[in-house]
């Protein structure tokens, strides 16, 4: 790959962590049951701060990623370390895709009568979806990756 696709590719994901990071900032205060409250209060609400928790493993599969795509660039993919963090990544998405139907659950039992959850119970359905089948395929990947490595590993040590 060309350097200059990957460094691309970095900036992608930094642009990626930038819009989530000025998403979660902003959307709480967009809100409309934040319109009486003060900052303190909009930002303690517990389903926020479930949000804020949660997206620890989305920041460090981003990390991850961006990881990743400094061993291509320094053509380090055959090592340990990239299957390390493919490794990582795949955890990330589980834990992701746990807490993103956690919180579908909890909307649809705890949610007001009055409101109508279908919307995000059906987001959070196709996002965890998503997120599984992300997970499915960098798994995939981590095992093609893992038996590069054993066989070049095998290679340099009967050379």
């Amino acid at each position: 790959m060309k350097r200059i696709s990957i460094i691309f590719l970095q900036a992608v994901l930094v642009l990626i962590g930038i819009v989530a990071l000025f998403i979660m900032i902003r959307f709480p205060l967009t809100e409309r049951r934040a319109q009486n409250l003060d900052l303190f209060s909009i930002y303690c609400d517990p389903f926020i701060l479930y949000g804020y928790a949660s997206s620890i493993a989305f920041f460090v599969a981003l990390y991850k990623a961006f990881k990743l795509l400094g061993y291509i660039k320094q053509n380090k993919l055959f090592s340990p370390n990239a299957v390390r963090t493919l490794r990582s990544i795949k955890y990330c998405t589980i834990i992701l895709s746990m807490l993103i139907a956690m919180a579908g659950l909890y909307i649809k039992i705890f949610h007001n009568k009055e409101d109508d959850p279908a919307g995000f119970l059906a987001m959070c359905t196709v996002v965890t979806f998503i997120f599984i089948a992300v997970s499915a395929a960098v798994g995939v990947f981590e095992k093609i990756l893992q038996n590069a490595v054993d066989i070049k590993t095998e290679n340099d040590l009967t050379i």
